[in-house]
């Protein structure tokens, strides 16, 4: 029997992304990526380790750093034998890891797998306001089986993050929500190691 300590340190050293190989978008398997740790201006940056995830592939498309977000039930085990119905994005909870650089134009697709409308809010992100995803507000929510297209300039250096915005109490406490890392465009030290950890509790 796990006692709840033990579920409560499992969960916080397990949950810090996706389990590792979940996370593969569906639609970008034939994308032409540029290496890993040079943004579109060509300066360097030194890519993120999600402990326990990944982070999301991309493409360039029409002049934008292409990503595919795919909302869905997902299962997540915590523990040992310890598996939860979920939902999450591309296969797990918490979300891939999105990385960009300040000056990068960024196109993300959401496609929706859940049985309910949903959303997605770039948390602490500077960005129009039509693409701040708040259904009733700036936007329709996004029915079961429709996909939307946000758009947007990365402007400024920092770790947001994305969730939600409909039916947040059901959706956010399931487990939708993910990092948004926008590396600055000359980093002065850089960045030799960052690790992403993304705390959540669960009842």
């Amino acid at each position: 029997m796990i006692s709840r300590r033990k579920m409560l340190l499992s969960s916080a050293a397990a949950f810090a992304a996706s389990a590792a190989g979940l996370a593969s978008p569906r639609n970008l398997l034939a994308a032409q990526r540029r290496p890993a740790g040079r943004a579109a201006g060509g300066s360097h940056y030194t890519p993120v380790v999600t402990p326990n995830g990944s982070t999301l592939p991309w493409r360039w498309e029409d002049g934008f750093k292409t990503f595919h977000l795919i909302a869905e039930p997902v299962v997540r085990e915590f523990a040992d034998g310890l598996k939860v119905n979920c939902w999450g994005y591309n296969g797990s909870t918490p979300g891939p890891t999105i990385e960009a650089v300040e000056g990068d134009r960024v196109r993300i697709y959401v496609e929706n797998r859940l049985p309910e409308p949903t959303s997605m809010h770039w948390h602490g992100v500077i960005l129009p306001n039509a693409m701040d995803g708040v259904p009733g507000l700036n936007q329709r929510p996004i029915e079961p089986g429709a996909t939307y297209k946000y758009e947007f300039t990365v402007r400024q250096h920092s770790t947001p993050m994305y969730h939600p915005h409909f039916n947040q109490r059901t959706q956010q406490w399931l487990g939708m929500m993910g990092f948004l890392i926008f590396h600055p465009q000359n980093a002065t030290p850089r960045t030799h190691r960052h690790l992403p950890i993304l705390p959540k509790s669960w009842f």
